[in-house]
């Protein structure tokens, strides 16, 4: 019933403003976040996103607010865009793949509403909707070539003089798949780089997106058997690296976001190596400046792979912290002369996630599948 009268009212809302003939202005947008998993302090996703939200929408003098779903399912993130849609928000911003259901939902139901989705796939809006290709003219989706920020992570990993690495991701994801397959490929390039022909990695996946006991305890034979640093990837699956990480001195590699000051602050300061990050504050400054310019036909529809679009690695959506752990072996200009090689394709990182493991030649990895 609910749905019903949301689409009698879109249409009548539609059937109002044409009769009026009156365009709605590009400067009159009122822009609502809706969190999804965690919180807006969780320093990950939901946080960043809110902030750079909150801090365009300052800057701009755009109302802004976000809402947080009572639990998590797709019914408990599609209220929160119903009540967003109410109160008379008609930009909607929302970070990660589990919106895909809600996006393909709601989506019709408030045609005036433009969409905005961070990392949800073209595989997750077809798999949610059914349709092959979904597409939607209030709908954007900006994705990110994870490849290349693993890959960054692995040569450094390996030029910072790491010799025993690890790979935790959350579940065996695409996403998450091309993180560690692109870290295996750093490293081994990097490996190759310096002659080194000691340098190990183990590779599993949680086969979930938390930390628990059980993890905890397979990161425990991981570090206590010599590895050095693990590069945990997959929402907060990364607390059972750095509880194990703390028993022996450890490191850590964060992922998607700087989390440099969250795992220090918990575990212990110069845990946290480097970050591959995705650049969702860059995404979210750039289509809400193009919705304000009334630009919007420009990205309508579409699902972005972003990734290099300069030699500056600031300038990128994939890039390492400004926090990296930097040294003799491995500068902050020996990291630019590797992102400009990426930029002009002297280095090249596959994405393809066909392969059941990843395979290296200069590094040996030791696959071990699902943990759980």
């Amino acid at each position: 019933m609910k749905r019903a009268m949301a689409l009698v009212l879109a249409a009548s809302m539609t059937a109002s403003m044409a009769l009026t003939a009156v365009p709605a202005l590009a400067d009159d947008i009122k822009v609502a976040m809706v969190t999804d998993y965690g919180d807006i302090n969780d320093q990950s996703f939901n946080q960043t996103t809110y902030e750079a939200c909150k801090a365009y929408c300052t800057e701009n003098s755009v109302d802004f607010t976000y809402y947080k779903p009572e639990g998590d399912s797709t019914a408990d993130r599609a209220a929160m865009i119903d009540k967003a849609a109410a109160d008379g928000y008609n930009v909607v911003v929302m970070p990660g793949y589990a919106f895909a259901e809600a996006i393909t939902e709601e989506a019709d139901m408030y045609p005036d509403i433009k969409f905005v989705a961070l990392d949800v796939s073209q595989y997750d809006l077809d798999t949610a909707s059914g349709e092959e290709g979904y597409s939607r003219d209030n709908v954007y989706s900006a994705v990110y070539q994870e490849e290349l920020a693993g890959y960054m992570a692995g040569v450094a990993a390996v030029k910072l003089g790491y010799k025993k690495l690890g790979f935790l991701g959350g579940m065996a994801v695409p996403a998450v798949i091309r993180y560690g397959y692109g870290f295996v490929q750093g490293a081994d390039a990097a490996a190759a780089e310096i002659g080194a022909s000691d340098v190990e990695i183990n590779y599993a996946y949680g086969n979930q997106f938390y930390g628990d006991a059980d993890i905890t305890a397979a990161m425990d034979t991981w570090y206590s058997g010599g590895t050095e640093v693990v590069f945990a990837c997959g929402g907060g699956i990364f607390t059972s690296a750095c509880e194990a990480a703390e028993k022996t001195g450890g490191k850590v590699i964060g992922v998607d976001v700087d989390q440099q000051p969250l795992i220090d602050k918990n575990y212990g300061d110069g845990m946290c190596v480097t970050s591959a990050m995705k650049g969702l504050g860059a995404t979210v400054n750039t289509i809400l400046s193009a919705i304000q310019a009334d630009k919007w036909a420009d990205y309508a529809g579409k699902v972005e792979n972003l990734g290099l679009v300069g030699e500056d690695p600031a300038a990128n959506y994939v890039q390492l912290a400004t926090t990296t752990a930097f040294n003799d072996t491995f500068t902050e200009d020996d990291y630019k002369a590797l992102v400009a090689d990426m930029f002009n394709g002297k280095i090249t990182v596959s994405n393809d996630t066909e392969a059941a493991e990843p395979t290296a030649e200069n590094v040996t990895v030791n696959f071990q599948g699902n943990l759980k």
